[in-house]
């Protein structure tokens, strides 16, 4: 099978110029598609979900989504990595919530596109 050919019949080099110029480094754009990734488990759509609403531990979590605690903790080890969630301990407890309003603002805006 042939590979059809794109011939450039009329480039608009001001515009291509422009858009190379505003392009982000490969790095950062390699970065952000690192980012979409960790959005592409449910679990730990669910799990965000889940912290929208309060700060809770892995039980909790666990409970919440009926997953083992092992899966639950894959999962934030995950998400913690990533910055999307955030830990602070209380006696032997650790408490997980949302690293900052960005990730609210992401799946709100991922929610919108989809409920289009």
């Amino acid at each position: 099978m042939e590979h059809e050919k794109c011939e450039y019949l009329c480039v608009h080099e001001d515009t291509v110029k422009k858009v190379i110029n505003d392009m982000p480094e490969e790095e950062k754009l390699y970065d952000l598609a690192e980012l979409f990734k960790i959005f592409g488990d449910s679990t730990r759509i669910k799990i965000l979900y889940a912290l929208f609403e309060a700060e809770l531990c892995v039980c909790d979590i666990a409970q919440l989504l009926n997953v083992s605690q092992t899966a639950v903790s894959h999962q934030l080890r995950v998400l913690k990595t990533n910055k999307l969630v955030k830990c602070r301990k209380e006696g032997k407890n650790v408490f997980y919530s949302l690293s900052d309003d960005h990730v609210c603002s992401i799946i709100n805006q991922g929610m919108d596109h989809i409920n289009e």
